[in-house]
């Protein structure tokens, strides 16, 4: 089991390794496995490339993260300008209807609204209007549509995770009600648990999912 003094240094040496972060802004605490990260960066996708270092790190249990984003003023644009990037890069999605989601942005945020069929579709918008420049934080509001769930469901879950992760999947209990997903378990890693809620959402019919898994400390 690693101590919280050898994880901050892992994490810290995680953060210098990636290109992308400045390192240098951002300051790192442990307690009990339980990671925080807090500082100022200059960018919202560097704020989330911060956050992915810091789970990819083994032992780590959880990530806080209290990092403010100031963007510097050459990258600041006016939420107008951001609004029709955002829409521009949207409709070039192959993977989404073009008409699907809604954009509106306010100081920098920008909130996606809209219905799809499925969660990747989502996940798509939001990753597609995260690195655009002046944006300080993505909120994703994009709904899934109500589809028939397939009576087989868990079972079909089940078989995904044993595909993914074989030895977690002995660990994770599926409940499902009307489109809505619990995970219930322990996992070894934030990667193991992040495989297990991937397999959950490529399922037909989910709508929602509820993380209730733990992340052993080793």
């Amino acid at each position: 089991m690693k101590t919280d003094s050898r994880l901050k240094k892992d994490i810290e040496q995680e953060l210098e390794w990636d290109p992308s972060i400045d390192a240098a802004g951002i300051g790192v605490e442990v307690r009990n496995g339980i990671v925080t990260l807090a500082g100022h960066l200059r960018s919202y996708v560097e704020k989330l490339s911060a956050r992915k270092a810091a789970q990819l790190v083994e032992g780590v249990k959880g990530v806080v993260v209290e990092l403010d984003v100031r963007i510097p003023s050459s990258s600041r644009r006016t939420d107008e300008d951001i609004a029709t990037s955002a829409r521009s890069v949207l409709a070039w999605n192959a993977g989404l209807d073009e008409h699907a989601v809604k954009v509106t942005v306010e100081k920098g945020c920008v909130t996606l609204t809209g219905e799809v069929d499925w969660e990747y579709q989502a996940r798509s918008a939001e990753k597609a209007v995260t690195p655009l420049r002046g944006v300080v934080v993505v909120v994703n509001q994009i709904q899934i549509k109500h589809q028939p769930v397939p009576t087989d469901i868990p079972a079909r879950i089940e078989a995904a995770l044993k595909r993914h992760a074989e030895d977690e999947s002995r660990r994770v209990r599926v409940d499902v009600d009307d489109g809505t997903v619990t995970l219930h378990g322990t996992v070894s890693s934030l990667a193991e648990k992040s495989l297990a809620l991937h397999a959950v959402w490529s399922a037909p019919g989910v709508r929602h999912v509820l993380d209730e898994l733990t992340v052993a400390r080793r």
